[in-house]
């Protein structure tokens, strides 16, 4: 019998049903070749978060109905790669726990002893809200489950089709809402936009920003969060730059943010490097990024491109970039401030 060396080799061994996803920078899916290629040392994790690999397996063993999920944080070192030692004393325990029986798990072997293993272990951690109902309507929608209940109102409220108190929509119908999103519901969304309150659109917002959205509710967005920026509201205007993240468009409007000193603040920047890294490479707006970020005080130059430089395809962009910096220039000073 095989030993198990790695959580692919866990599912593959209980005969699992699983599906992983991204819990990082976006709620995502995440393929199980990718796993198991990254457990293997053959791959850097595609989309790091603050030094980890942000992971969510739902699995269901047997003839159990119901999925177990976990929310693993595995460490990563500079080059995005796994520190395994974390990973192995996980496994580990989780195989003194389980004995010999693991391939009956989920049949003649109670779950509880699975579980339990989340409770004292230091690779698990506990998503935010939002990131915590992405993941549910994700996986719901994966698995050919309907929608929660919450969605029909959400859909109705965001048609303009009923008149409903806003109080009363749920958060996992806008996340429900934002997984199921096709082009006609955008069009009437993009319609809708200027009309809603402000805690139901920025909530929306960082529900869309897990999603690719086509370029005619970005546009939308965009309007709102300009208006938002001329009110002062940054956690609006922050929240828009955010959930245009997944739409062509997006690196357009970062381009004309990032040449006005006045809008590059720190939440922005966070905004742009958190959610909308893609669009960072590119080979102007990426050096034009990072000399804002480090114009800018309030922010931490250091940990945001440490953090973009985990990222597989901008490691080299951003290194060259700090590289080629002059001494002179706002990069230059912050490095030389860091010690380089």
């Amino acid at each position: 019998m095989q030993p198990i060396h790695t959580l692919h080799d866990f599912f593959v061994r209980t005969g699992a049903e699983v599906r992983a996803y991204h819990l990082g920078r976006r709620a995502e899916s995440c393929s199980l070749e990718t796993l198991a290629e990254f457990e293997a040392g053959e791959l850097p994790w595609p989309y790091p978060w603050q030094s980890q690999a942000r992971i969510s397996l739902v699995f269901r063993l047997g003839d159990v109905s119901d999925p177990l999920i976990w929310f693993l944080a595995l460490p990563l070192d500079e080059q995005g790669q796994l520190v395994p030692a974390s990973r192995d004393a996980f496994l580990q325990r989780l195989l003194e726990t389980l004995g010999r029986s693991v391939q009956q798990v989920g049949r003649s072997e109670p779950d509880e002893s699975i579980e339990n293993r989340m409770k004292d272990n230091p690779l698990a951690f506990t998503p935010s809200l939002h990131f915590q109902a992405m993941l549910h309507a994700r996986a719901s929608h994966d698995m050919g489950k309907p929608a929660s209940p919450h969605l029909e109102p959400v859909e109705a409220y965001l048609s303009g089709q009923q008149v409903l108190d806003w109080r009363a929509l749920g958060l996992q119908g806008l996340a429900d809402f934002a997984v199921r999103l096709d082009e006609e519901a955008s069009r009437e969304l993009a319609g809708q936009l200027s009309a809603l309150p402000n805690e139901v659109f920025t909530s929306l917002c960082y529900c869309l920003e897990h999603v690719d959205i086509p370029d005619t509710l970005a546009l939308a967005i965009q309007d709102r969060g300009e208006s938002a920026a001329a009110d002062g509201k940054i956690e609006a205007f922050c929240a828009c730059v955010r959930a245009i993240s997944g739409a062509a468009m997006a690196g357009e409007w970062f381009d004309t943010l990032l040449e006005d000193s006045n809008a590059c603040g720190p939440d922005l920047l966070a905004a742009m490097a958190g959610r909308g890294w893609r669009h960072l490479e590119h080979a102007e707006r990426l050096p034009r990024f990072l000399t804002r970020l480090a114009e800018t005080p309030q922010a931490d130059f250091a940990a945001v491109a440490r953090d973009l430089a985990v990222i597989p395809r901008l490691r080299l962009p951003v290194l060259m970039a700090l590289r080629e910096a002059a001494p002179d220039s706002a990069i230059g000073r912050r490095l030389a401030g860091l010690g380089h």
